[in-house]
């Protein structure tokens, strides 16, 4: 069962696990007419859910509303941690409420969760930081520690910026970069924790197959970069040119407090991941940025 199935991951996750074989269900809050998609009212009520999720092997918890969509005001906050916290409740007291729970519950969190670190390396095993971007994901992930037992394994996976070519961040610079537009956001020393697609789809059926991985995971490539290489080396993929520079106040005026998610990140390693023996196929940015053929 994935919750938030219709997203940009969702579909990606979807694709893999049925071609593997796995018969999967969505929640969805739109009503369809497929019948693999299960209509809820992700309101932190269980509803009729564990009807739906009894039996189930695995639920993947993905729901939230996209973090870069509009400015973030007041309201915008509020909506960017109801729509994680209250659907998580939803799902956590679904699974209470079935005869059969679900074996694994993987639920979804962000490298933003560690805060701005600057280049401090972080693994999971590094504390919380204290803007709202990780408190979103420490309630996030409070909120789903309810859901673990001795019959259910509890994973979560603090992913960082996804690479396709199709959807998400990455599709929404190529343009600008083709056009020769590309740029340095702020000083550029920033660190963009990245992960190709295809590894991040594997690490999550890694994770549902894998009795001993439980708690949180840095679901980011080994090598993360910094905002300036990072550029450097999208426009060398196109061919083309990258000299520009968007300075930090610039955008801190035209995005308000969205403009965090360009000015800060994380020098995330997915240390718990390799541990365990995950195998990364895309550990480097230049050669994973070329298999998506840009």
């Amino acid at each position: 069962m994935i919750a938030g199935g219709s997203g940009f991951l969702g579909r990606r996750l979807r694709a893999r696990l049925e071609a593997a074989g796995h018969r999967v269900l969505t929640l969805s809050r739109q009503p369809s007419t497929d019948a693999s998609t299960i209509t809820w009212s992700p309101d932190g009520a269980a509803g009729q859910l564990a009807a739906s999720l009894e039996g189930v092997d695995a639920v993947v918890n993905l729901a939230g509303e996209n973090l870069a969509d509009h400015r973030w005001t007041e309201a915008r906050r509020k909506r960017i941690q109801d729509s994680r916290v209250l659907a998580t409740r939803s799902l956590v007291r679904a699974v209470a409420g079935c005869a059969r729970p679900p074996a694994v519950f993987i639920s979804g969190s962000g490298a933003g969760y560690y805060g701005p670190r600057g280049d401090e390396m972080v693994t999971e095993a590094t504390a919380a930081g204290a803007d709202f971007l990780a408190g979103v994901c420490l309630d996030w992930e409070r909120e789903a520690q309810a859901v673990e037992s001795t019959r259910t394994r509890l994973a979560i996976m603090r992913s960082g910026l996804v690479l396709d070519r199709r959807e998400g961040a990455l599709a929404k610079m190529l343009l600008p970069f083709r056009l020769g537009l590309g740029a340095t956001m702020g000083s550029g020393r920033q660190y963009m924790p990245w992960i190709h697609v295809e590894d991040w789809t594997a690490m999550v059926q890694w994770v549902i197959a894998t009795p001993d991985a439980s708690r949180p995971f840095n679901a980011t490539a080994p090598e993360p970069e910094t905002n300036r290489t990072f550029t450097r080396t999208l426009a060398h993929v196109l061919g083309r040119p990258a000299i520009f520079q968007a300075p930090a106040f610039v955008l801190r005026a035209a995005l308000g407090k969205l403009s965090t998610v360009l000015l800060t990140g994380q020098r995330a390693i997915p240390a718990h991941a390799e541990q365990l023996g995950f195998r990364f196929t895309h550990r480097a940015l230049e050669p994973a940025l070329r298999s998506l053929q840009l």
